[in-house]
């Protein structure tokens, strides 16, 4: 004899097969339009969106982005004032190692600001043509200090502003477009690494403060005004610099000049100088054919 069927449990309706394919459609269409409710909700107002897109402009070397456009002002500026800076330390520092960081961060930027004026001028990105505020400040301060006090205020303020600037130069090198602005990274990129080797080298780096310095978040500045990438003026080591890195052309200079008074006639006050009379070339043989 077969046992008798036992009554449905109230309740577990839900459990047979097809309460289980309903309940799943049902989850189904809830994951789906609920991620559209939400990013309907996370939408932003269209004048945002234009914002976005003006920042993006397209070039023929790829688009342009507004982090890439401040990424070429930021080159130009550790330029305008870095060089300086390395013009003080090859005539101030105390020791070799600063006076040698000093002729590297002349001969990197010297370039760097060549290879930026370049693509500033083909991307049509105005560039300043002074340094602001805060590196103005730099400058004073290294212009003031003396001996040893140079040499670390020197090694410090560098070291600092190119630990910024490198991990800049890896976000933008990593992330952009524009073929002319990963180029540009590239350059800058070695520029800064060598720039913070020979700045350590010197011994006055002291990294605990640096990491403390690195940590804190750094105050904007804003930018000075802003030129034609034609009429950017080039950063360039200043005549003295140029001699004094190669004394062979400051000596050739000097015995150039030397030889131009030494071939003057040589008066007392009051002398008048007789000039010999000029020569004149022979009359033409008229008898020759």
């Amino acid at each position: 004899m077969r046992p008798r069927p036992r009554p449905p449990v109230n309740g577990r309706g839900i459990f047979s097969g097809t309460g289980l394919i309903v309940t799943a459609l049902a989850a189904t269409v809830v994951a789906l339009l609920v991620p559209l409710w939400s990013y309907a909700d996370r939408q932003d107002d269209p004048a945002s969106a234009s914002v976005l897109s003006a920042r993006t402009v397209t070039t023929p070397y790829g688009p342009l982005s507004a982090q890439d456009r401040d990424f070429v002002t930021k080159v130009r500026l550790a330029g305008l004032w870095e060089l300086p800076a390395g013009e003080l330390a090859q005539r101030k520092g105390t020791t070799p190692a600063v006076r040698t960081a000093g002729r590297h961060l002349v001969d990197g930027h010297t370039s760097l600001d060549a290879h930026v004026r370049t693509v500033a001028t083909q991307l049509g990105i105005a560039l300043p043509n002074e340094p602001n505020e805060q590196q103005k400040q730099w400058l004073a301060t290294l212009d003031t200090a003396e001996g040893q006090d140079f040499d670390r205020q020197f090694t410090g303020l560098l070291r600092l502003a190119h630990g910024r600037v490198f991990s800049l130069v890896a976000q933008i090198r990593a992330g952009t477009q524009n073929s002319l602005v990963r180029d540009l990274a590239d350059d800058a990129n070695a520029t800064v690494l060598d720039h913070i080797k020979v700045l350590e080298a010197t011994g006055y780096v002291d990294f605990a403060a640096l990491a403390r310095d690195l940590a804190a978040a750094a105050s904007p500045v804003p930018t000075p005004s802003e030129v034609d990438p034609s009429a950017a003026v080039p950063v360039e080591p200043s005549a003295a610099v140029r001699s004094a890195a190669d004394p062979s052309a400051g000596q050739a200079a000097q015995d150039q000049a030397a030889q131009s008074q030494a071939s003057q006639p040589q008066t007392s006050p009051g002398e008048t100088v007789s000039l010999p009379p000029a020569t004149s070339s022979p009359p033409p043989d008229t008898n020759s054919p």
